[in-house]
């Protein structure tokens, strides 16, 4: 596949996607057993840099692809090492979250089916549910990859969730006390949202923070993936600001309090160290609320 043809096979699956595909949830079973997909039934993001006429795919990229495929494939190695994350579509097929340059590299090295992980991604219609069940007009903004997710040979870290063979999927471990701060926001009426740049399927993260007791409302993933926000992401932005008047941002040294519309905020600095770092952020949420109820 040339680049010229390549080009064209873009923009002509862009162009048949607009009115006919739509993005739908993937079932449990095929999240599980579905590993593999034929690069025809993969669907570039008209959302992602890739597909814009602005910013293109990267050819230099695609042809370091191409030579490490090519490479694996006549050493009878593996050719991929990671799967493409991908979100299921109606009628047929996946769309791209992750990895477009593999998938061209593989189209032109005429790679039948590639690697792929089927993600749930937070749609619109997920955030209007939650919102309109909630009674509560203060939450909580937390970074699942910054805060709350920490590499397996930190000191401080809850015991494991789940045992074996649950653990050979859910492998992430999370900061110590962290099921205590979120059982105590929302006990004092914030909901808990968890936003984080790198996709997750919402599905696993629920369960994940299930089995820690731990309440979660809203889950946002992916959104330091695209150059650009989708209408549907800037509706969801303006759903969420104008549901709550006060947003606290829970960051490892800092809680950034924000009030509503009027855009006035404070910092709070958590000074800790990381044993009782839950603790010293239950500090600072219970100040807030002291320093709420005088106003």
């Amino acid at each position: 596949m040339a680049k010229t043809e390549l080009s064209e096979y873009i923009a002509k699956d862009l162009e048949n996607q607009k009115g006919i595909y739509t993005p739908v949830r993937a079932s449990l079973i095929e999240r599980l057993l579905v590993k593999r997909a034929p690069c025809s039934k993969l669907h570039p993001n008209a959302d992602d840099e890739f597909s814009m006429d602005s910013v293109g795919p990267s050819y230099e990229i695609i042809n370091d692809y191409e030579t490490k495929f090519r490479e694996a494939k006549w050493m009878e190695r593996r050719v991929f090492d990671e799967p493409l994350l991908v979100e299921k579509l109606r009628p047929d097929g996946y769309l791209i979250l992750n990895g477009h340059h593999r998938w061209a590299a593989a189209m032109r090295c005429k790679i039948k089916k590639v690697l792929i992980k089927i993600i749930n991604c937070v749609t619109e219609s997920d955030v209007r549910k939650m919102l309109e069940r909630s009674k509560h007009d203060k939450r909580v903004a937390i970074d699942l990859d910054e805060v709350i997710f920490r590499p397996s040979d930190y000191k401080y870290l809850e015991k494991k969730a789940f045992t074996f063979p649950m653990s050979l999927r859910f492998k992430k471990r999370i900061r110590l006390g962290i099921p205590a701060l979120f059982y105590y926001l929302s006990k004092h009426g914030y909901d808990i949202w968890l936003y984080a740049s790198d996709y997750y399927s919402i599905d696993d993260i629920r369960k994940f923070f299930r089995a820690y007791s731990a309440r979660v409302d809203g889950i946002i993933t992916g959104y330091g993936k695209r150059q650009n926000k989708t209408k549907s992401e800037i509706e969801m932005e303006r759903l969420i600001f104008n549901k709550y008047s006060v947003t606290l941002h829970i960051d490892n040294d800092l809680v950034v309090v924000t009030h509503g519309k009027t855009k006035e905020f404070e910092e709070y600095k958590i000074d800790s160290n990381d044993e009782d770092w839950s603790k010293k952020t239950i500090a600072i949420v219970e100040e807030i609320e002291k320093h709420a109820a005088k106003k």
